[in-house]
């Protein structure tokens, strides 16, 4: 009786109802459309992230494959010598990356902007070139913007040379006229405008680690180019800060915070009145809402020099692409045909902490992880020669969603004998700078000797605790591995090369979360491995379509 349409026993069909009736029901003839199109994904439920047609990327494959060595580059022979000596040591055979064949000869182009400039000034558009590099996580993109700029520095530096010995010139004449026509008058001669606290390119980055990580590159090229270069932050004294800005020999390149930068010009204007590049890296995090104010003032402060705005970001968000469309229409952007994908040289691993022997315990779950990769040897897939080159400690990082649990998973994984260690904000920033050192310098390559004891030493003891331990037994502790528990901090353009594997405690919140994370592997075309613990709430969905853009090699868009 609660049926609303007679069963069918035979003879004619039945009548058609009408569309009407058919949505008073809730019914419709047509197939649901988000479960049969190919285009719907559980990631665009998370997504963010601007797309880009596969037309476009297959084209600049072809664009960048004519282009095999550094050599091709219009660089000053001192930049191009930077390269090898100091950016890229011991490698011989270095190539560019997608990013650099593509950023390089356009930032390199002088003239790019003329053409439009008289246009511009009519309609009271920006004056200056505006690009937009974005490209996988570990692809090289701070020294595929930095060659150029450094090699823009030294151009300006030699032009200004020139132009100082025309105008002394010209007040040497000026001044002896003087005399001779008011030879017992005196006249206060004006003090010259020195270079102290006036750099040439800007740097922004948003957090003091990159400060410190951008910086230090940025410093390792002057050895071999010879420029001036300062990085500031929030971590530093006020006196340290006011030596590196104002040092009475100049500065060329700074490397800073917006909001230090910021407060900085509040006093001291001329601070920004040289500027003739600004480069905002990690532009989708400071051109959010909490660094968008103080990042458009000091783009606003520095454009009647500026000559080229450079955003670079390993990820173009949705929010990012649209003040950019707005704001700089005529913007270049160079993108990689890698983008938004994870490198398929990262394996990504799901481990159930819903089944036994965890039943929920997502801390056990993790620990047992770590005791599984401290204790295994190296991976016979990376090649012989890759066993040989494993690196001494084994180095993991594990992320968490909220800072609040760094410090509880840290002395978790402690209590289980492996030695871990936590960073969020709000450690110290000495802190900060000693951990991170820990997992950023790669160690050097055990001896053959010191392999043949580890084997023997692994050999005999195999044995993983999971199970919690009686107390009147000892700790046993994990050899050979260093463990650090960090958010989002550590997951920006940090450049960790010693590590090879991370834990995903949670399953990040976006998809701009999970390629931040995985981003810290892969890194120079080394392999890695991702783990990520699923619980009962977390989207199993989500984790699974990664996983499979990861095997196809596909953006996660």
């Amino acid at each position: 009786m609660n049926q609303t349409t007679a069963p069918r026993v035979g003879g004619a069909a039945p009548r058609a109802r009408s569309a009407a009736a058919q949505k008073r029901s809730g019914e419709d003839d047509q197939p649901d459309k988000k479960k049969e199109s190919p285009l719907y994904k559980a990631l665009k439920m998370q997504t963010m992230l601007a797309p880009i047609g596969y037309g476009r990327r297959t084209a600049i494959k072809s664009k960048i494959a004519s282009i095999t060595s550094f050599d091709n580059f219009p660089l000053l022979p001192a930049v191009r010598q930077s390269i090898f000596s100091q950016a890229l040591p011991g490698i011989a055979n270095a190539t560019p990356t997608p990013i650099q064949r593509l950023a390089i000869p356009q930032l390199l182009d002088e003239g790019s902007g003329n053409k439009k400039k008289a246009k511009k000034e009519e309609a009271g558009e920006p004056q200056y070139d505006q690009y937009l590099l974005a490209a996988e996580t570990g692809s090289g993109k701070t020294l595929a913007y930095l060659l150029p700029v450094v090699d823009a520095a030294k151009r300006g530096e030699v032009r200004d040379q020139e132009e100082e010995k025309v105008v002394e010139e010209q007040k040497a004449k000026e001044r002896e006229e003087r005399l001779k026509n008011r030879t017992f008058d005196l006249e206060p001669e004006e003090a010259p405008m020195t270079d102290a606290g006036r750099p040439r390119v800007i740097i922004l980055v948003p957090t003091s680690e990159l400060v410190a990580q951008v910086g230090s590159t940025v410093k390792a090229l002057a050895h071999t180019v010879k420029y001036r270069s300062g990085m500031i932050a929030s971590n530093l004294s006020p006196r340290r800060i006011k030596n590196t800005l104002f040092h009475p020999s100049g500065i060329d390149i700074l490397v800073s915070t917006p909001h230090l930068l910021s407060s900085i010009a509040k006093t001291n204007p001329y601070v920004l009145s040289r500027v003739s590049h600004l480069v905002l890296d990690e532009a989708d995090s400071l051109m959010d809402k909490s660094f968008r104010p103080t990042t458009t003032e000091i783009i606003d402060k520095v454009a009647p020099s500026l000559k080229k705005l450079i955003f670079c970001s390993a990820t173009i968000p949705r929010s990012l692409d649209t003040q950019l469309r707005k704001l700089y229409p005529d913007i270049r952007r160079l993108t990689t045909p890698k983008l938004h994908a994870i490198p398929r040289r990262v394996q990504l691993g799901v481990v159930d902490i819903e089944k036994d022997p965890y039943r929920g315990h997502r801390n056990l779950a993790c620990a047992d992880v770590i005791w599984s990769i401290g204790k295994s040897g190296p991976e016979e897939s990376a090649g012989q020669l890759e066993r040989y080159m494993e690196p001494r400690v084994k180095k993991i990082i594990v992320f968490v969603n909220e800072r609040e649990e760094a410090e509880e998973v840290a002395q978790f994984l402690q209590s289980k004998g492996i030695d871990a260690v936590s960073l969020s904000r709000d450690s110290s920033s000495r802190k900060h700078e000693e951990i991170l050192a820990e997992f950023t310098e790669v160690d050097t390559p055990p001896t053959s000797e010191e392999i043949l004891l580890d084997n023997k030493r692994r050999k005999q003891d195999k044995a993983i605790p999971f199970v919690l331990e009686k107390e009147d037994r000892p700790t046993r502790r994990l050899p050979d591995t260093k463990v650090l528990v960090t958010t989002d901090i550590a997951s920006r353009g940090i450049d960790t090369l010693a590590v090879k594997t991370v834990v995903l405690y949670h399953v990040p919140h976006t998809t701009i979360d999970f390629i931040h994370r995985l981003g810290r592997l892969g890194r120079m075309g080394k392999r890695g491995r991702g783990i990520v613990l699923v619980g009962k709430k977390d989207r199993k969905d989500v984790v699974r379509e990664v996983r499979e853009g990861m095997f196809r090699g596909q953006a996660l868009i």
